[in-house]
């Protein structure tokens, strides 16, 4: 985190980090992400992209620390408070093997 943010601040970026900005841009990464894998099967994107792959997966990773940062959110609190959630939306006895969403299961 502290290389993330000296990356930044030695930019004179942090005034364009808003939360809001942060989301957008997140979003954007995680479309570039996506990007590889359009009309190729997964297998193909990974030998085909791997490089850009793990670059845009990289920004995506970085937008969501930063976003954290400027929230003051700890995020690895929030990520055990999330699978606590999960664990509660999805028992074991109901999801194992599922793709359904908690509220078909």
């Amino acid at each position: 985190m502290e290389e993330i943010v000296d990356f930044r601040d030695e930019r004179d970026w942090q005034k364009f980090h808003n939360p809001k900005d942060l989301a957008i841009s997140l979003s954007l990464e995680a479309s570039e992400l996506l990007e590889n894998f359009q009309w190729k099967k997964s297998e193909e994107a990974e030998e085909d992209k791997m490089d850009n792959i793990i670059d845009e997966l990289a920004d995506v990773v970085i937008y969501a620390l930063l976003m954290s940062s400027e929230l003051e959110i700890n995020l690895e609190q929030a990520i055990k408070e999330k699978i606590r959630k999960n664990r509660q939306k999805y028992p074991v006895e109901k999801s194992f093997g599922s793709s359904k969403k908690y509220t078909d299961l």
